[in-house]
């Protein structure tokens, strides 16, 4: 990124503003499929592509989540330390990730149409 470019840094807001509506989302799928803890998810979170989200974000998300009841949090023995808390989706959770995929599916549906529309507008005609 070019130090003072104005178009870096309205992507990085608009990618922040994605990312803020789809992180709980994301850290319920990544449960799904295998249990961990907050570190780990950082990590699984970062291999996806999405960026960096760091700790800050991701324990705060975790802590609303399991107050929702959407998961559960175990103490699990650390090989180099104390125990860590590892997060496993509920039983709750599994049902809210389905119904929020089942939403965004068709939200993105509706995206994709509106910016398929736009490109369709702007195909030169062809004589």
């Amino acid at each position: 990124m070019i130090v003072g470019d104005p178009q870096a840094a309205e992507d990085g807001d608009r990618q922040t503003q994605l990312l803020r509506g789809a992180l709980d989302m994301c850290l319920l799928a990544l449960l799904a499929s295998e249990p961990a803890h907050g570190y780990e998810l950082v990590r699984r979170v970062e291999e996806t592509g999405i960026g960096a989200v760091g700790y800050g974000t991701i324990y705060p998300l975790l802590t609303r989540m399991r107050r929702l009841g959407l998961v559960a949090d175990r103490q699990q023995a650390s090989p180099t330390g104390p125990p860590r808390k590892v997060y496993e989706l509920t039983t709750a959770g599994r049902a809210r990730l389905d119904a929020w995929q089942q939403q965004w599916t068709r939200f993105t549906g509706i995206v994709d149409a509106i910016l398929s529309q736009r490109e369709s507008d702007t195909t030169p005609a062809r004589s």
